[in-house]
């Protein structure tokens, strides 16, 4: 099994290595390992490794539980307006502060929404 990162760009598994760069053979895309490093440690990213940024659209991909509460955020829901929280804001290990209609001001974690 090959040990070598998936696309940052499509999330293909076909990615080669030459020399020193790394070549995804379905969409093209070619990149470093610094690249990929610095790209990782420059912000917070989606379920499917895109970056997010102020002011994006996500929708969530799991159903969550809203602590405190009997009410459910479904799969599907879209929160428009997001606003990313730094380390220190984000002990709790939510990074995205967010409000979503009918439910009100939450924070979520990144790894359950993705950029649409």
């Amino acid at each position: 099994m090959s040990s070598l990162p998936p696309c940052p760009k499509c999330q293909s598994q076909y990615v080669y290595q030459d020399a020193n760069l790394f070549i995804c053979p379905e969409c093209g895309f070619e990149w470093t390992d610094a690249d990929q490093q610095s790209a990782s440690e420059q912000g917070i990213t989606d379920a499917n490794g895109n970056l997010l940024a102020d002011g994006d659209t996500v929708t969530v991909i799991k159903d969550l539980k809203i602590k405190g509460s009997s009410s459910v955020v479904k799969v599907g829901t879209k929160v428009k307006n997001i606003r990313l929280l730094d380390a220190d804001h984000s002990k709790d290990g939510h990074n995205i502060d967010c409000k979503i209609d009918g439910l009100g001001a939450m924070k979520l974690t990144s790894k359950y929404v993705k950029k649409t």
